[in-house]
């Protein structure tokens, strides 16, 4: 699973797409992460907020939010964790340190859930009732087919 994952760590298309996401949102993190029922490894990231993670590394998936949308194939966002009532007591914002948080779940053209485009930020943004939604839905469908293509070549190589 980790080869699966590091598939897009020098893809300069997905490399794009998290600029694009950052500039967008005003977010200083965005990431595409390989989520599991038991790991979440990051494919790749743009940190201009000195989170400190780089493609290959891991969270606890159990203290993401993308775990819950692993789950449930719904995406999430939260413009500000410290004053919306169901974030404000949710451990992950304070963990990792972030107010603002969006993520869109990546599913593949089989139906399967791959991972999360994810961006997060230690200040309030306004990412609800925006055009920001479905710009980062269309953006997890391009990484999708990203993904796709890449996952092709790699079962023609084994």
């Amino acid at each position: 699973m980790h080869e699966e994952a590091m598939l897009l760590a020098r893809d300069e298309n997905v490399r794009q797409i998290l600029e694009e996401v950052c500039r967008l949102t005003g977010m200083g993190f965005a990431a595409v992460a390989r989520v599991t029922e038991d790991r979440w490894i990051a494919c790749q990231v743009i940190d201009q907020i000195q989170f400190g993670m780089n493609p290959g590394d891991e969270l606890g998936v159990a203290t993401t939010i993308c775990d819950d949308i692993r789950k449930t194939s719904q995406l999430v966002v939260i413009n500000d964790a410290t004053e919306e009532t169901e974030w404000r007591s949710h451990p992950t914002p304070t963990l990792y340190g972030f107010k603002s948080y969006i993520s869109v779940p990546i599913i593949l053209s089989d139906a399967s859930f791959f991972g999360t485009l994810c961006a997060i930020d230690p200040e309030r943004r306004d990412l609800r009732g925006s055009r920001i939604v479905p710009i980062m839905e269309n953006f997890s469908s391009r990484i999708a087919q990203i993904i796709e293509r890449h996952l092709a070549v790699l079962a023609h190589t084994l």
